[in-house]
């Protein structure tokens, strides 16, 4: 019996594939738990409109983070902090900090955790941090940390 999976299944397939399996594994096991639907003509256009909607939101993600990177460009996010004797900061400037900053100043919406710091920032001057925007598209958002 042919059945579109709508879960990845060990041993037969990922979600959205049609398999060939033996009918009672089917009627018995797949379908009672909705692991899988029989491949009538219905399904079989359901899950192929499904498909295109999955690499049209794909697409349009991609593009989002093409416009977001090229936004990312010249734009510079200044963080006041404070500092003890020797110019080192109480604490670091943590990625949370620059996207709320980056969000203020700019309007830039960008996760806390998709924004990668080498080393924490304990002191005073300018900084790149690299922005890991998705689909393999990343970013770079200049910081400069001042006194305030």
């Amino acid at each position: 019996m042919k059945v579109i999976l709508q879960q990845d299944v060990k041993g037969h397939g990922k979600k959205g594939q049609t398999v060939e399996v033996s009918d009672g594994y089917a009627r018995n096991y797949l379908i009672p738990r909705k692991l899988a639907l029989t491949a009538t003509a219905d399904n079989l256009n359901n899950a192929k409109q499904q498909e295109k909607a999955k690499l049209r939101k794909i697409e349009q993600d991609k593009e989002l983070a093409r416009e977001v990177s090229a936004k990312l460009e010249g734009i510079i996010v200044k963080i006041t902090a404070k500092a003890g004797e020797g110019g080192r900061l109480f604490g670091s400037v943590t990625s949370a900090e620059i996207s709320d900053e980056l969000q203020k100043q700019h309007g830039i919406a960008i996760e806390k955790n998709k924004l990668v710091l080498e080393d924490h920032i304990k002191t005073f001057g300018a900084y790149a941090v690299k922005a890991k925007l998705g689909h393999e598209i990343s970013g770079s958002v200049n910081v400069i940390v001042t006194e305030g």
